[in-house]
């Protein structure tokens, strides 16, 4: 029955039978409802496969500079770019295939290619031992940091008298003056880095009685690498400057040689062409570093843009 003045249902039998035929849900445990999803192995998430047809990442990103050439060669055909100071494409393109032809391009190409191995490899063992040092312990903080930090400050073409009076106008004073804007990037980047390493990373591996060596190796490295990497970016960049300036000491052979060559007759084609080669030397030393950090950082995953 129901009471008139509450509206309260006062008999079983006036329930609807839906309701009374409904049974209980019953408290079951569903394993596979919250069963936890297998691990996930970051290096594998990282090797993300194109969609067939799609073009690679590696030629869409010379879009910009193809842009900027056929923007070139589109002035120059409208003539609003004087032939005597800016040559067409067409023209840098016969030049080049005249230097190949003769084997010049190459003989100079090659000597550049020694000076910045040579300056390269100094810079980056300097740098990088510098780096550990002087991040992994106080004392060498104390000792290297300061120095490299006036290393850092003072211009490192200003050296350039200092170094001829040291080591002469040979091979010596081109590839260290090289070398030190190899190791100064190399430097910076790197023991930033190793100081950002998570702390709560070192106080994980002390409690599960991770020795020091073993940290250093498998915790502060690892953790440090993105930066080198980025400081290894850099110092390639800072390596080919350098290089420009380190040719102007009386270098027999070498593309500075060549662009001081060309700037002395006024063949601004050929400087044209040796400017495309510095760049071509600079997306292939970026492409290096981009290579590197693809195969070293596969476990990490950072946002790649959209």
């Amino acid at each position: 029955m129901v009471s008139p003045s509450s509206g309260i249902v006062s008999s079983v039998a006036e329930y609807p039978l839906e309701l009374l035929s409904r049974q209980p849900r019953a408290n079951v445990y569903d394993s596979r409802a919250i069963e936890p999803a297998g691990l996930v192995d970051p290096t594998v998430i990282a090797q993300i496969r194109q969609r067939p047809g799609r073009i690679p990442r590696s030629v869409q990103r010379l879009l910009g500079p193809l842009l900027l050439l056929g923007l070139w060669q589109l002035l120059s055909s409208a003539q609003i770019f004087d032939a005597r100071t800016t040559p067409a494409p067409y023209s840098v393109l016969s030049t080049a295939y005249a230097l190949l032809a003769s084997g010049e391009l190459q003989t100079h190409l090659w000597s550049s290619l020694q000076r910045v191995l040579a300056g390269l490899a100094l810079g980056l063992a300097v740098g990088l031992t510098g780096a550990i040092v002087s991040g992994l312990s106080r004392a060498g903080e104390n000792i290297v940091d300061a120095n490299m930090e006036i290393l850092r400050a003072v211009p490192n073409f200003a050296l350039l008298p200092v170094l001829i009076a040291w080591f002469g106008i040979g091979e010596d004073s081109k590839i260290i003056l090289i070398s030190l804007g190899v190791l100064v990037a190399i430097y910076i980047n790197t023991y930033s880095a190793i100081r950002n390493v998570d702390a709560s990373l070192i106080e994980a591996a002390t409690t599960l009685g991770v020795r020091r060596r073993e940290m250093i190796t498998t915790v502060i490295l690892p953790g440090a690498l993105p930066g080198f990497l980025v400081g290894l970016r850099i110092a390639l960049t800072s390596a080919w400057l350098a290089l420009i300036f380190a040719e102007t000491i009386n270098a027999p052979l070498g593309l500075g040689r060549m662009m001081s060559d060309a700037r002395e007759y006024f063949r601004v084609d050929i400087i044209f062409v040796l400017l495309a080669v510095y760049a071509m030397l600079g997306l292939l030393s970026l492409s290096l570093v981009r290579y590197l950090e693809s195969r070293l950082l596969q476990w990490r995953r950072v946002f790649d843009g959209q």
